[in-house]
């Protein structure tokens, strides 16, 4: 299967992800190129077939600080986050990230998007 990374180099290209989060779910994934864990998840993250903005801590190092502080959390590599609206509704690392779990964070946030949307919550 194709991975879909797309690279978030500045705090623009991260702003704009986030951005996107208001339109749909929105993957972020926070990857060390020097750690086996995280080739692991990287694996697992190319299993998802939809784009996933993807932060490589040596050469993108503010822009996961901004991250950090942006959704105040604790620096984990690597880290996944699923955003919608601006927040995030899943996160996890090291083993936590999965391609099911990715899959079912992506349909939850669908699912909760569309229930206030109707009204429904």
């Amino acid at each position: 299967m194709e991975n879909h990374f797309e690279r978030l180099a500045d705090q623009g290209a991260l702003e704009n992800w986030i951005a996107r989060s208001y339109r749909e779910p929105v993957m972020i994934f926070k990857h060390s190129n020097a750690c086996g864990v995280s080739a692991r998840a990287y694996a697992e993250m190319s299993k998802v077939d939809r784009p996933v903005g993807l932060v490589t801590v040596q050469t993108e190092r503010d822009v996961s600080d901004e991250i950090e502080t942006r959704f105040n959390l604790a620096h984990e590599t690597p880290q996944a986050l699923v955003l919608r609206n601006s927040e995030i509704v899943w996160s996890g690392s090291h083993g936590q990230i999965t391609s099911n779990a990715l899959f079912a964070a992506v349909e939850k946030a669908n699912t909760i998007e569309q229930k206030v949307q109707t009204g429904h919550e």
